[in-house]
């Protein structure tokens, strides 16, 4: 039980630092989970004990696996298991185990060939890489068609929006990073 107790006083200030990280304040962080400002508290001084309803709520809160909130040991297996999440009639299968920086999915877009641009902007750095299919990207003032082997790169700030124009599903990656975060790609010189 030493052992047991040993994690779980290891919380409080495990949870301290990814808040400090993130930035935010105990009144922040209680606004986005719905814990009040007094547990939190005492939760990052170790004096309560964490349960797993709070610890579920706060690892969603800080985007992190709810195993990094209680330390707990690697597998040591590095295959990456996704779970498909449907948004908007796409499949996403996130290939990055963490949440927060930069981010690697599999998306499979059915057919919209009828789909009227509707550009967004939000936070980040998009890079896009085409498998299979089609897809439309519309990107400021830019309409462009990629098909496999071609890729795009944006910051997310200026408007953009993207569907399948047909006829087939399209498969591709994406990389998407917080603002600031940019994918470095680095080839060897030629004849390697």
């Amino acid at each position: 039980m030493a052992n047991l107790e040993g994690v779980l006083q290891a919380v409080g200030p495990r949870l301290r630092a990814l808040r400090q990280q993130r930035g935010a304040t105990l009144s922040q962080l209680s606004e986005t989970t719905g814990i009040s400002v007094s547990t939190l508290s005492r939760l990052e001084a170790g004096q309560r004990r964490p349960t797993l309803e709070l610890l579920l709520q706060l690892a969603r809160a800080h985007q992190v696996p709810l195993d990094e909130l209680v330390d707990a040991p690697e597998t040591g297996d590095p295959r990456v298991r996704p779970r498909p999440v449907t948004r908007h009639g796409m499949t996403f299968l996130p290939l990055t185990r963490r949440p927060g920086g930069l981010q690697a999915f599999k998306m499979i877009i059915p057919p919209r060939p009828d789909a009227e641009p509707d550009p967004q902007v939000h936070e980040g750095y998009e890079w896009m890489y085409v498998l299979s299919g089609r897809l439309r990207l519309v990107l400021a003032e830019h309409d462009v068609v990629l098909t496999p082997g071609e890729v795009a790169e944006f910051d997310t700030h200026v408007p953009h929006w993207f569907t399948n124009p047909g006829p087939g599903p399209a498969e591709l990656l994406s990389l998407f990073g917080p603002q600031g975060e940019r994918l470095h790609v680095r080839a060897g010189p030629a004849g390697r």
